[in-house]
């Protein structure tokens, strides 16, 4: 396992490398400059160039920006707020992302999963159908129609949370924006979870284990969740990502201050830096929560640890 693991860390290293190359050839081959002010002659752009090193052949740029990422250095804004530290912007907007998230993801989960064992064990009712109603409207319907009608239903009409992120209210300011962005890990998860759960319950150790007499409580807890939990755990992986680095525009509509909205921003300015430094965010986002995923498989499955551990 600790082989395994060490493995999968120099490729996610080896991937982030990569994609820091290809965000930096893209970035130096799109059309404009940073400095788009109309007034700056040709030789005030050229001092602004060899100021930020901008006027450096590509690879000495690349080979000092690596450096400088590793020391979470992602140099300074050009636009936006300038000369300001662009690792400061995202500790300052990265937390609250995180935070809406996270909090997205744990909503998601746990009514999904409640939604998919209701619907597994009353399968074929109204309870079911119902059920799947709501994991089918999940699907179809985009995370920001939602967040429009809360926006204007509950947070208009009723009153009961502020439309825009108010800093003095942060947890209260962050509700709205939380519930539009769960229903869809509550869709992919109630469906995941219902359909495995059937698929365990007709299995058939899980007959034998109804023949010998086991409680249905102890028999979905200790057998039936336990081998759903793996599937449950693919769909949650690439669903936080989604969460962590899909929320631009739920971000734009409630006017909250965290990565997505400051990427907007910087592709809007074109702020080299800043969307640099956001789009390698997101890719390590990515990568780690794959490699926690992938970790986890060891731990609820003890069939993957031993296979892992004879790689």
């Amino acid at each position: 396992m600790g082989k395994y693991i060490t493995k999968r860390v120099l490729i996610a290293i080896f991937t982030l490398l990569v994609i820091l190359f290809v965000l930096f050839v893209m970035l130096d081959k799109m059309p404009g400059s940073p400095f788009n002010d109309e007034k700056l002659t040709a030789d005030q752009l050229a001092l602004l160039n060899a100021k930020y090193g901008l006027d450096q052949p590509f690879m000495i740029r690349f080979i000092n920006y690596v450096k400088c990422v590793i020391k979470f250095d992602f140099g300074v804004s050009y636009n936006i707020q300038k000369n300001l530290a662009v690792s400061s912007m995202l500790a300052t907007r990265l937390p609250i992302s995180i935070q809406i998230g996270l909090q997205a993801m744990v909503v998601g989960t746990i009514i999904g999963m409640l939604l998919g064992i209701i619907a597994a064990l009353k399968r074929n009712t109204w309870i079911d159908t119902l059920c799947t109603g709501i994991s089918v409207l999940g699907v179809s319907v985009p995370s920001y129609v939602i967040a429009l009608g809360l926006a204007y239903f509950v947070g208009f009409k009723l009153g009961w949370f502020p439309i825009l992120y108010n800093a003095s209210k942060p947890f209260i300011s962050t509700i709205m924006p939380t519930m539009a962005l769960s229903l869809s890990p509550i869709a992919n998860i109630a469906r995941f979870t219902r359909s495995e759960m059937i698929e365990v319950l007709n299995s058939d150790y899980v007959l034998l284990a109804q023949s010998k007499g086991i409680k249905q409580y102890k028999l979905i807890i200790n057998h039936v969740l336990r081998n759903t939990l793996i599937s449950i755990i693919t769909v949650m992986g690439p669903l936080l990502v989604g969460l962590l680095t899909g929320s631009m525009v739920i971000e734009k509509i409630f006017s909250i201050p965290g990565l997505g909205y400051l990427m907007v921003q910087a592709i809007q300015n074109n702020d080299y830096n800043v969307v640099m430094a956001c789009a390698f965010i997101y890719s390590f986002l990515y990568i780690f929560v794959m490699l926690i995923v992938d970790i986890l498989y060891g731990i609820i499955d003890p069939r993957i640890r031993v296979a892992k551990e004879g790689e």
